[in-house]
C-alpha cells in the first residue's frame, strides 16, 4: 500500500482497511508502505501472498506485478499484461473495440496545443493517459470558465501532463460495475451532490459528496448490458481478481447511448468503497469479499517457468 503516486492517500486508506479486516479473519498481516527498494523488503518479509492495495501508476502499471512474478510471490488483482494494457486508456480502447464494446472516441493532444485550438467541439473531456481516481479529469464547455482557446493562465491538467486524452463529453447517468473472478456484481448509479458533469476526485473521496444507488434503477436491458460488457472487458484484457468498470449512459439514446469509460484494475477497497458495497448488496460481507480475493490470488498459476511472452 502507499507508494508515491498521486493516489497515495487513497491507497493508504484502502490498505489499512484491508489489513484490519484480514487480521480479524485470523491472518498475520505485515503492512508494507511501498518504497523504491520494495523488492528487498519483500524478500525479507517472505510473504505467503501479497494483497495489492496500491492505487495509481506504480501499483497498476505492471511494475509491482512484475517484481512479484520474478520473486514467485502470489498476489491479488491483475497480472503484468492486463495491468500494462488497462492503465493505458488508448490501448484499452483498441483492445475493447475488438470486443464490440463502445467507448468514446478520443484523440491524444499535446497540452501545449490546447492553447492554440480545441481538439474537439465543446463540450469535451480532458483526462491523463494513465491516471486513476479521476485525477486530472476536466470538462471543457462552450461558454464555460475556459476561454477559446484555453488560456495558459487557466489551472488544469495541461499544467501537469505533457499530453492528454480528449474525448467527446457523454451526457447522462454515471454507472459502475464491479467484477470478481470474471463475474459481474451489480450496477451502481453515482449521483454527485455538487452536480459536477463528471464523477471527479472530490466526488469519489469526499464523504457524503455522492449518493450511491445500489442497485441502480435501470431498464433491465441496460443493467444486463453493463454487466455483460464489464465481464467481457475483464476477460478481454486478461484481468483477474477484482476490477471495476465505469460507464456513462445517455438514456435518451437507449442502448446506443451506453459507453464504457474506464477500466479500474485496482478498485478502492475501504468498507464504503463501491466494490465492497456491491459485494455486500449481494450478500458478501467485507471480510468475505477480501478472503475471496486472497483465494483467487492463491489459485493463479505461477509465471515462473512459464513460456516467454514474445513480441515480434
Amino acid at each position: 500500500m502507499g507508494g508515491w503516486s498521486r493516489e497515495r492517500c487513497v491507497s493508504l486508506c484502502s490498505g489499512e482497511a484491508v489489513s484490519v479486516a484480514l487480521e480479524l479473519l485470523g491472518h498475520r498481516v505485515t503492512r508494507i508502505d511501498m518504497t523504491r527498494d520494495v523488492a528487498a523488503v519483500l524478500v525479507a518479509a517472505k510473504p505467503d501472498v501479497v494483497f495489492n492495495a496500491l492505487h495509481g501508476a506504480e501499483g497498476e502499471n505492471g511494475a509491482i506485478q512484475g517484481v512479484l512474478d520474478i520473486l514467485g510471490v502470489p498476489y491479488t488483482h491483475s497480472g503484468v499484461r492486463a495491468s500494462v494494457i488497462a492503465i493505458d486508456k488508448v490501448l484499452t480502447k483498441k483492445v475493447l473495440a475488438l470486443e464490440g464494446i463502445a467507448m468514446p472516441e478520443g484523440c491524444i493532444v499535446r497540452s501545449e496545443d490546447l492553447h492554440t485550438r480545441d481538439p474537439l467541439p465543446r463540450p469535451y473531456v480532458l483526462k491523463p493517459l494513465n491516471e486513476g481516481s479521476s485525477i486530472g479529469v476536466i470538462v471543457v464547455k462552450a461558454g464555460g470558465r475556459f476561454s477559446e482557446p484555453i488560456s495558459r493562465e487557466s489551472p488544469g491538467p495541461w499544467t501537469q501532463f505533457e499530453s492528454l486524452l480528449a474525448e467527446p463529453y457523454i451526457p447522462g447517468r454515471e454507472l459502475t460495475v464491479g467484477v470478481l473472478d470474471d463475474r459481474a456484481l451489480l450496477v451502481t448509479e453515482l449521483v454527485p451532490k455538487n452536480h459536477n458533469p463528471v464523477f471527479d476526485f472530490e466526488a469519489k473521496y469526499t464523504v457524503g459528496a455522492t449518493d450511491h444507488l445500489c442497485p441502480a434503477n435501470l431498464p433491465p436491458e441496460i443493467a444486463a448490458a453493463c454487466c455483460d460488457w464489464a465481464e467481457r472487458a475483464h476477460k478481454a484484457l486478461g484481468c483477474s481478481g477484482a476490477t471495476r468498470m465505469d460507464f456513462r449512459w445517455n438514456e435518451e439514446q437507449g442502448l446506443a447511448g451506453l459507453y464504457l469509460l474506464e477500466v479500474n484494475t485496482q478498485p478502492g477497497l475501504t468498507p464504503t468503497s463501491l466494490f465492497p458495497e456491491q459485494a455486500a448488496a449481494m450478500g458478501m460481507n467485507y471480510g468475505a469479499c477480501l478472503q475471496a480475493m486472497l483465494d483467487s490470488a492463491l489459485k493463479k498459476p505461477s509465471l515462473i517457468g512459464a513460456p516467454p511472452f514474445v513480441i515480434a
